[in-house]
């Protein structure tokens, strides 16, 4: 059975970083793309990044956070990460990491397998 756990969130000021973890097992990690999603409090989930499984890895972003997210994938861990870097009080919510066979994997209902999340809360 598959199983996704993220680990690395927290409270951090504004201007802060943190890296998120994602650690999968159960399933072939270097045939699935891996995406990082967000959930804030009464709003739906959204699409924050994406990696492919390809060798060229191609990546994809939200326009929210182009710039100072980046993700990346440790096939031989695993294991994909998320890079948070100047974070914003909007960027509060619970991150959730995800599997997809999808080429282009940017939307929710391309993934079927999902993490239990961890809380991102920026602060100040």
């Amino acid at each position: 059975q598959a199983r996704l756990v993220e680990s690395g969130g927290g409270l951090v000021q504004p201007g802060d970083s943190l890296r998120l973890s994602c650690v999968v097992s159960g399933l072939t990690f270097h045939m699935h793309a891996m995406g990082w999603f967000r959930q804030a409090p009464g709003k739906e989930r959204e699409f924050v990044a994406a990696v492919t499984w390809t060798n060229a890895n191609t990546t994809y972003y939200a326009d929210s956070v182009k710039g100072r997210f980046t993700i990346s994938r440790d096939n031989a861990k695993n294991t994909v990460y998320l890079q948070m870097n100047s974070l914003k009080p909007e960027d509060t919510a619970v991150y959730y990491c995800a599997a997809s066979n999808a080429p282009m994997p940017i939307a929710r209902y391309m993934y079927h397998t999902w993490g239990q999340g961890t809380q991102v809360t920026v602060s100040s």
